[in-house]
């Protein structure tokens, strides 16, 4: 399936902006950063985690730990994704047994890639709270999930999807609006 590009949402200023009031929003109604972590989903959720991290020891003196979680085996559309998934691996270095865990993902759709992340934390250990940041919630939801921080709400159809591209992972910070060429229902962002 064709994309074309229809439009940039976010530029690399409005995203880093961005990244700046989720942070500070995080610190805002946690009262700080004690007893927090910070796990990013795979790909993108993890640099954007990490980022809020070094905005929290910026801004609050205090190294929050942050981890990778890789939801490939959680999904519930895994058999329709490939007959071999690619399984990078989490990498959750302590223990989120009564921590506060906000969870990091580039952008939220169906709320499915959400739903297994929660899934596959919940095997770790059981969390005080899970608290969700994304940079863009483009609705459509399958699953009762909302975001507690977002960057900028999108309203889009089916028929588009977003793309999120960071510095450490597409060598830019940017946000873009695309449209399939003959999809009648697309689930590319969930």
């Amino acid at each position: 399936m064709e994309t074309r590009y229809k439009s940039r949402i976010m530029d690399g200023a409005a995203l880093n902006r961005a990244l700046v009031r989720i942070t500070h929003e995080i610190l805002e109604r946690n009262g700080g950063g004690d007893n927090l972590c910070v796990i990013g989903i795979r790909t993108r959720g993890v640099p954007m985690a990490s980022r809020i991290a070094e905005n929290i020891k910026k801004f609050e003196g205090t190294a929050v730990p942050v981890g990778s979680l890789d939801i490939t085996l959680y999904r519930d559309d895994l058999t329709l994704l490939s007959d071999m998934p690619v399984v990078r691996g989490s990498d959750i270095p302590f223990p989120i047994e009564g921590k506060k865990v906000i969870l990091v993902d580039d952008v939220l759709y169906t709320g499915r890639t959400v739903r297994a992340a929660i899934e596959a934390l919940f095997r770790l250990g059981r969390p005080a709270a899970i608290r969700l940041a994304v940079m863009i919630d483009r609705g459509h939801r399958e699953l009762p999930i909302r975001a507690d921080y977002v960057g900028k709400n999108v309203p889009t159809s089916r028929a588009e999807t977003v793309a999120v591209r960071l510095t450490e992972t597409d060598g830019e910070d940017a946000a873009d609006l695309y449209e399939k060429s003959g999809a009648a229902d697309a689930s590319a962002h969930s």
